[in-house]
């Protein structure tokens, strides 16, 4: 089995409004059940409905206009992203942070009329990790990394260095991961 463990970053706004969030970069490291790194992936997408980032969503993420005005997008990304997923033989399954991730991709797909079966494969990590630490509400990835005593590395709110950290927690906690609690589609 192999294990993404993937992060997103998203158009955001301040005062968010009606405005649908999109894409802007996916992070993913991709771990074997011996827990060996066997690649990463990073790419920028270029968003459909707001194509300029606002200056919340830059100063939260880091991520430049010119980052996603060269970037392909979502459609090419998403092919791209799994392509990069099936370069790796075996089954996968997805791993973020929560179900946000899983919902975003099933959002983007949606907007540009892409599969998301792809997604059904996924597990939260983050509502796992609740249950394993006995907590009511599950922390967010910064807070869990503080109470795990391990560093955060990079730049939070970076789909990369988010996967990078929440791979940390992945490994440390690797055989307590429920992978048969699986999103199932309704």
């Amino acid at each position: 089995m192999n294990y993404i463990i993937v992060d997103l970053e998203a158009t955001c706004w301040e005062e968010r409004g009606d405005k649908r969030n999109e894409i802007i970069e996916i992070g993913a490291v991709c771990v074997n059940d011996n827990l060996e790194v066997l690649g990463e992936y990073c790419q920028f997408v270029k968003p459909k409905n707001h194509p300029v980032l606002s200056e919340f969503c830059t100063k939260l993420t880091s991520i430049t206009q010119s980052q996603v005005d060269c970037a392909d997008e979502a459609p090419k990304v998403i092919a791209s992203f799994i392509d990069w997923i099936n370069s790796f033989d075996g089954d996968y399954i997805l791993c973020s942070w929560g179900h946000y991730d899983r919902v975003q991709f099933k959002n983007d797909c949606e907007l540009h009329s892409i599969d998301w079966s792809w997604t059904h494969r996924h597990i939260s990590l983050k509502h796992q990790y609740g249950k394993i630490k006995g907590l009511r509400r599950p922390p967010g990835m910064k807070r869990a990394l503080k109470s795990e005593k391990i560093e955060l590395e990079g730049t939070h709110h970076r789909g990369i260095d988010d996967a990078k950290n929440i791979l940390k927690i992945f490994k440390k906690y690797f055989q307590q991961w429920d992978f048969n609690d699986l999103f199932k589609p309704k």
